[in-house]
């Protein structure tokens, strides 16, 4: 039996990346799985390849942006398969062009960095719980970033509404934790797929480079390393942890030279 038998589980983002990859290990470890993603038709495909080693999935399309598709995104859910366990707030939005420093930033940008990063999660987790308790509770697990934990020279809105994450997610564990609600936050670090690494532009390789020295591992991040972070979350394994952010970052933050220090190593940053 796998380890999210007879669970399910709603994942956002998960057309391609990180996303992908827990959508894809959840079905594996027995979860029928809501792969929701704007991008729908590699959300398709996503699910033919779950079905295809004989998993449940369906794809279902939105836009993180806009809060009435996150309710039906819950609706389909519990409509199809009956209940809900799992919510994995992933989706993410990110604008290096627009996302600059303080004083540069553009207050559109701004609201529109915290309406995709920050609002969706919370409305995720507000339409996901009332489902989730209507079965005995559930787990929540939002994905942060390490910009939410650290000062950044560029990406302030962005590492702002990562931030609100981290908050958001200690006060929904603090909540609703006696309901059998459990929320934990994944904060990611340099998380890139086999391919995208094979074919990485010069700036993106050099950037790889430099993170890959400073980190206290030999390598970068796989999106299977978050993959297996969340199954653990997500899973009867973990019923004692609630409220925790994880950083999965190959100990980054730990070390010096600091982030800010590392990024400026990058001309393109």
């Amino acid at each position: 039996m796998g380890r999210l038998e007879n669970k399910v589980a709603i994942v956002t983002g998960a057309a391609s990346g990180m996303g992908e990859a827990t959508a894809k290990l959840f079905a594996n470890e027995g979860a029928k799985v809501v792969v929701a993603d704007i991008n729908i038709e590699s959300a398709k495909r996503v699910v033919a390849e779950i079905e295809a080693i004989g998993g449940i999935a369906l794809a279902q399309y939105v836009d993180i942006g806009l809060p009435e598709q996150i309710e039906e995104m819950v609706l389909v859910a519990k409509n199809e398969f009956g209940r809900l366990d799992i919510l994995h707030n992933n989706a993410a939005r990110l604008n290096f062009k627009g996302d600059v420093d303080v004083v540069g930033m553009d207050l559109f940008e701004w609201d529109e960095t915290m309406r995709f990063n920050l609002k969706s999660v919370l409305l995720g987790t507000k339409y996901a719980i009332p489902v989730m308790l209507e079965t005995g509770g559930g787990s929540i697990i939002n994905t942060t970033s390490m910009g939410g934990l650290v000062g950044e020279l560029g990406k302030s809105a962005y590492a702002a509404a990562k931030a609100g994450v981290i908050s958001l997610t200690k006060s929904t564990a603090v909540q609703y934790g006696k309901q059998n609600i459990r929320c934990n936050a994944i904060a990611p670090g340099m998380v890139l797929s086999d391919t995208i690494v094979e074919h990485a532009p010069e700036p993106l390789k050099k950037l790889i480079d430099i993170y890959t020295d400073v980190k206290c591992t030999p390598r970068i991040g796989n999106p299977i390393d978050i993959a297996n972070l969340a199954v653990f979350l997500a899973s009867d394994e973990s019923t004692f942890i609630t409220g925790q952010i994880i950083s999965a970052d190959g100990g980054l933050l730990i070390k010096n030279p600091a982030v800010a220090e590392v990024q400026k190593q990058n001309l393109n940053w």
